[in-house]
């Protein structure tokens, strides 16, 4: 068993002391001061405001001002929350509470790294509407999918210049070799009103603002067996080359998730790095 030598027993105490202080003054430097989770917070607003010009007006640092004069917290004063809570009940901010890493190459992201997974119900249903109400699909368009390829029609939303941004990125994955066929046709799908598999919270689909390219190479954490850990073992087939094309016009990836999605991407442009300066599955 290693230990202090019975001479330097003293020695021992004065670095045991000095350790202790120093793991003191550590856990309060990896704590966020008031004016860094102030900041944080007042980020993610200015973010938001610049993804969101046709809807949101304005931040004040503590709240989303809407064009319509609604204000909305940015923080539920909840502090850091777990990682089911943070998917559960995410404020606004928490939204942008991890890094979505646009351009980068495909790999395994570390636990529980999902950018994007945290959806606030109140945000997206006042920007979308509630689709279990009815309120989302009075803003859905028909958006040719990939008409070179065959595709059929698929209906998002036109809010935000959605539908648009769709046709954009059909148009280019169209011009794509017909090597890519197996990974883009058929789509699986664009809007259904629909929780995300094993929950109650509202898919991105249901907001019309999410489109499932082909299954068949595709992978998604809920099929896959972990391995030893019984932790979710990353895999991916979907060519970078067409992630990169959604990230273009402002699409996250579900397979930058570690509870993957491969087939999946959403639009959230406050998520994109480059915006104000960041089928059963999600």
């Amino acid at each position: 068993m290693l230990g202090w030598p019975a001479t330097t027993t003293g020695l021992g105490v004065k670095v045991s002391r000095i350790l202790s202080v120093l793991l003191l003054f550590g856990s309060a430097w990896a704590t966020p001061s008031r004016a860094e989770t102030a900041e944080r917070i007042a980020e993610a607003g200015r973010r938001l405001v610049a993804a969101y010009p046709e809807y949101l007006a304005a931040s004040d640092g503590t709240h989303l001002v809407w064009k319509d004069g609604t204000r909305m917290p940015l923080d539920d004063g909840a502090g850091e929350k777990a990682h089911a809570a943070w998917l559960e009940q995410p404020d606004v901010e928490d939204m942008l509470a991890q890094r979505y890493p646009a351009g980068s190459d495909a790999q395994p992201p570390g636990g529980d790294v999902d950018p994007g997974r945290a959806r606030n119900k109140a945000f997206f249903d006042k920007m979308y509407g509630d689709c279990q109400a009815g309120e989302a699909a009075a803003n859905l368009a028909p958006v040719a999918w990939l008409a070179r390829r065959g595709g059929k029609p698929l209906r998002v939303t036109r809010i935000n210049g959605v539908a648009e941004k769709v046709a954009a990125i059909s148009a280019e994955l169209d011009k794509l070799p017909r090597s890519f066929d197996r990974y883009l046709v058929p789509a699986a799908g664009g809007f259904v009103c629909r929780t995300i598999a094993g929950t109650e919270r509202t898919s991105a689909h249901g907001y019309g603002i999410a489109v499932d390219i082909a299954t068949r190479h595709a992978h998604y954490w809920r099929w896959a067996k972990g391995g030893a850990s019984g932790k979710p073992q990353w895999r991916n087939a979907i060519p970078m080359e067409i992630v990169r094309i959604f990230e273009k016009h402002g699409f996250i990836w579900g397979g930058r998730w570690y509870h993957y999605d491969t087939m999946h991407f959403e639009y959230r442009p406050e998520l994109i790095e480059t915006v104000g300066s960041k089928g059963t599955g999600e």
